[in-house]
């Protein structure tokens, strides 16, 4: 396939056994959008950030939209396989363990998250969503043998995120095998302290070093 890399930020934890931490920013944003709250989590992660490589009127995303809340979901299937492709290569060339990837996604981050949990879903050890919606409309059979811990918060007074479509979505994950906690915060489609807060106390409750 002819995949583009993707520009990206890469900082090692020095620990071998470390887990990597996958950021993947939000509409408009860049690979350094994120790595100031992951460093705030002192996890002890590795942190590897990515810089989408669709550009909307300028504004950096993982796939392309026809509209708003509307995907193009042939880009967006060809860009996961894109991330996958190149998030595997960048584990060889950086020497971190590939089985041991925590994506951490924010609106367009997390949706492309999304597509890698349903289209691969033995890649990732856990991710963390925030404000996503369901990434494909139709999908086909899709199962995770690991009950790989999976964190959802979405906004009560977010216009962009149908609520009853975030439910269907937190349903499909687990029946796939997911361990999903999710939370409906008093939030529109920005973060809010709580959303730091319960993914703390999720990475805390999930991943031991």
């Amino acid at each position: 396939m002819n995949y583009e890399p993707l520009k990206y930020v890469y900082k090692a934890s020095g620990n071998p056994d470390a887990y990597t931490l996958l950021l993947l920013h939000g509409t408009g944003g860049d690979e350094n959008d994120l790595i100031p709250l992951a460093e705030d989590f002192k996890l002890g992660f590795n942190i590897l950030s990515l810089r989408g490589n669709v550009s909307e009127n300028g504004m950096p995303r993982f796939f392309k939209r026809l509209g708003m809340g509307i995907f193009d979901e042939k880009d967006l299937d060809f860009r996961t396989d894109e991330l996958v492709d190149f998030v595997t290569e960048i584990a060889d060339k950086e020497n971190f363990n590939p089985t041991k990837i925590v994506a951490l996604g924010y609106s367009n981050g997390a949706n492309i998250a999304g597509a890698v949990l349903l289209k691969y879903p033995q890649f990732l050890a856990g991710a963390v969503l925030y404000r996503p919606m369901l990434p494909f409309k139709q999908f086909g059979v899709f199962s995770n043998t690991s009950n790989t811990p999976v964190f959802l918060t979405s906004g009560q007074h977010d216009p962009t995120v149908n609520p009853d479509d975030t439910a269907k979505y937190v349903a499909l994950l687990r029946t796939a095998g997911y361990n999903v906690e999710d939370h409906v915060l008093n939030a529109s489609h920005g973060l809010v302290g709580e959303d730091i807060l319960f993914s703390r106390e999720w990475f805390a409750g999930n991943f031991k070093l």
